[in-house]
């Protein structure tokens, strides 16, 4: 990172790309409620969608700067976090030229973004621990190296990993180290976030698809520095987050209580869970999880699949990742739900 330059990372033609401007970045003013909008060919019917959202979510990063304790241009909005993934490439990779890393078993669309984008993806296994083997990954980086991609907590491992070895990649490599953090809300370590002003080449992507109870609007977040931002804001589609997203997502983060009170639940259901995981004779090993899901190791995994999805409860094989051989992750549902799941675990 001594030597790090955001400008020998950006791609040529996105430095000198104009991004397009649409009518309501050429007029902001949303809170003019007798002006007349005649500028984007609308419906002038109102319906309450009828016009095009705000392309920037003013209203939205305003309660997440809040919130976060960051200023709005250091967030950028996506239609999911795999949105602000793709962007990420599109804005920092030369296809064909240069290569991202990723630390398997770890989120599948690390590796089929850089497949679409058609960028060269290194896999740099973790370690039986599950924990970034640092050398082996600064050993793998070459001058075309854009972007490291660490998921803490992990998917599908369920842990964190050790803020030395986070820490030692952010001073080492001079290309950006992402951190996944979709999971931090179910964890007691502290997110990346307070360490952002310190490391120009720290980006951090989170999502309100989890801890938050928002999949279904495919609303995910990107923090960085300002100049990651522009960067970013530059070759976004100029209305890539819809107004029925902004206002649910909006009304819920208005609720925190509610949020906090569903994350306690969850955790104490993932407790419970682990408790009757400890008791079964086919279960060979639970990993610690930071996450809302817990991963086991099984004496089957494809028969204990099976099992269970003839009692009609599904979860999810993960035998063919990497270091998860005969492993089954268990994402933790409602307290009925844990019920019938644990249930049927003791009658298999």
């Amino acid at each position: 990172m001594k030597n790090f330059d955001i400008n020998n990372l950006v791609r040529a033609n996105v430095k000198v790309l104009k991004p397009y401007s649409s009518a309501r970045d050429e007029f902001e003013d949303f809170d003019t409620a007798n002006m007349v909008f005649l500028d984007a060919n609308e419906n002038p019917y109102q319906n309450g969608v009828n016009r095009y959202p705000d392309p920037q979510q003013n209203s939205v990063k305003a309660v997440l700067a809040k919130n976060k304790g960051l200023n709005t241009n250091q967030i950028l909005l996506g239609n999911g976090s795999d949105e602000v993934l793709d962007l990420l490439f599109r804005a920092f990779c030369e296809p064909k030229e240069d290569n991202v890393i990723s630390l398997p078993p770890t989120y599948g669309m690390y590796g089929v973004l850089a497949n679409i984008n058609n960028v060269e993806h290194k896999e740099i296994v973790l370690s039986e621990s599950f924990q970034p083997r640092v050398e082996a990954i600064l050993e793998a980086v070459t001058p075309n190296t854009k972007i490291i991609f660490l998921c803490s907590p992990n998917n599908p491992t369920g842990n964190s990993f050790t803020e030395e070895s986070v820490t030692t990649l952010l001073e080492k490599f001079n290309g950006f180290v992402v951190i996944d953090e979709a999971y931090i809300d179910f964890s007691d370590k502290a997110s990346w976030l307070a360490k952002l002003d310190l490391y120009p080449n720290l980006i951090i992507t989170q999502t309100l698809s989890k801890a938050y109870g928002l999949a279904g609007i495919r609303l995910g977040i990107c923090y960085g520095s300002p100049e990651v931002i522009a960067v970013l804001n530059k070759i976004k589609p100029p209305y890539n987050v819809n107004e029925l997203t902004q206002q649910r997502a909006l009304e819920r983060l208005k609720d925190q209580n509610k949020i906090d009170n569903e994350i306690t639940s969850i955790i104490a259901q993932r407790d419970s869970l682990l408790k009757v995981l400890n008791e079964l004779s086919f279960v060979e090993k639970i990993y610690p999880s930071e996450a809302n899901f817990i991963l086991a190791k099984v004496d089957d995994a494809n028969k204990r699949y099976d099992e269970l999805i003839g009692k009609g409860i599904v979860i999810r094989n993960r035998t063919t990742q990497p270091l998860c051989e005969n492993c089954l992750r268990f994402t933790i549902g409602t307290e009925d739900e844990n019920k019938k799941l644990m249930e049927a675990l003791l009658n298999v």
